[in-house]
């Protein structure tokens, strides 16, 4: 074979390795064949010929669907970093030489991580880089994994209380549990308190689906005790407005107190786990140069914090950030 058509073979080998690594992403060939914009049967033919260069089958067919076989889970793992990297190899080579100057960056977060965690981050990356584009994505975390597994986004900032398989989590900041109420409540100014202090006064909680609920309840029965929530209300800003018009007393995570509330706070540590908030990727995911700038930026600014590991208590892979109430 001559140097010519080795260059060639090699050429449609990416090609090849590019629709099989996009059709096992999206479980589909059309829809693979619709991202990098060819036609189905072309998308077929080049996974067919990588079946047959490997002698392997890559995906069982069910109907529409494909899934990988564990020989294509193989190859895919280690494809895809090499196709990754192939397609986003002038960027990281403008990167090595100094220069990040231009791209798009997707983030996705929850409210409460976009209102509380990312605005300093944000800014000084905005002020360092403004030739990137930078798309933050408002999402929950069941949309906000699902966004990181179709490649969506390039990472999530956000907190993990279970951490699945095929994602990775880095956490770089840690914030305590907080009994917040009013400054004329009986409990406040108290630098402790007991929860059978707490027992008595009405909560205001974020609704039941999401694990602040659960936390609560888990910890109140582990004392046999009980409780009464008096108020369900979505997103902290609401829920520690709720509490200075005495309305009940709440747990937040002190991530949400600035400071200027006219709130009394007092830690709950010693019975609710500390939460922390970190990085969250697909595990082996190509890291962009875009990427790596803004993690870089974002251990600049919590470089002072301490992170602490948090004790995987109450969890579910689909309630992936509790910053979500808000």
């Amino acid at each position: 074979m001559g140097s010519g058509s080795q260059i060639h073979y090699k050429q449609n080998r990416l090609k090849q390795l590019r629709a099989f690594c996009h059709a096992a992403r999206t479980g589909s060939v059309s829809a693979a064949a619709e991202k990098i914009f060819l036609s189905q049967p072309t998308v077929s033919l080049q996974i067919q010929a990588l079946e047959r260069e490997f002698s392997a089958v890559l995906f069982e067919r069910r109907g529409p669907k494909i899934k990988l076989t564990p020989e294509g889970d193989l190859l895919f793992q280690m494809a895809e970093p090499l196709v990754e990297g192939m397609d986003k190899l002038h960027e990281a080579f403008a990167t090595q030489s100094g220069r990040v100057d231009r791209g798009v960056l997707n983030i996705a977060a929850g409210e409460s991580t976009i209102l509380y965690i990312l605005p300093d981050p944000v800014r000084a990356f905005v002020d360092q880089y403004p030739g990137i584009e930078l798309k933050m994505h408002n999402v929950t975390g069941r949309d906000g994994l699902a966004m990181l597994r179709a490649d969506e986004v390039d990472l999530a900032v956000g907190s993990m209380l279970d951490v699945p398989d095929d994602i990775t989590y880095r956490p770089f900041v840690t914030y305590q549990p907080t009994l917040i109420t009013p400054k004329d409540h009986p409990l406040a100014g108290k630098e402790s308190v007991t929860l059978e202090e707490i027992a008595p006064y009405g909560l205001i909680l974020p609704p039941r689906h999401l694990s602040t609920w659960r936390m609560v309840d888990l910890v109140f029965k582990q004392h046999n005790l009980a409780y009464r929530v008096t108020l369900e209300a979505g997103g902290w800003e609401v829920i520690k407005k709720y509490v200075e018009l005495g309305l009940g007393i709440s747990i937040v995570t002190d991530v949400c107190l600035t400071g200027d509330e006219n709130l009394s706070r007092i830690p709950l540590s010693q019975y609710f786990p500390k939460r922390s908030y970190g990085i969250v990727q697909r595990r082996g995911k190509f890291l962009s140069p875009q990427t790596k700038c803004f993690m870089k930026t974002l251990d600049r600014a919590f470089a002072d914090r301490i992170v602490e590991p948090q004790p995987q208590t109450v969890g579910d892979v689909e309630e992936w950030e509790d910053a979500y109430l808000g």
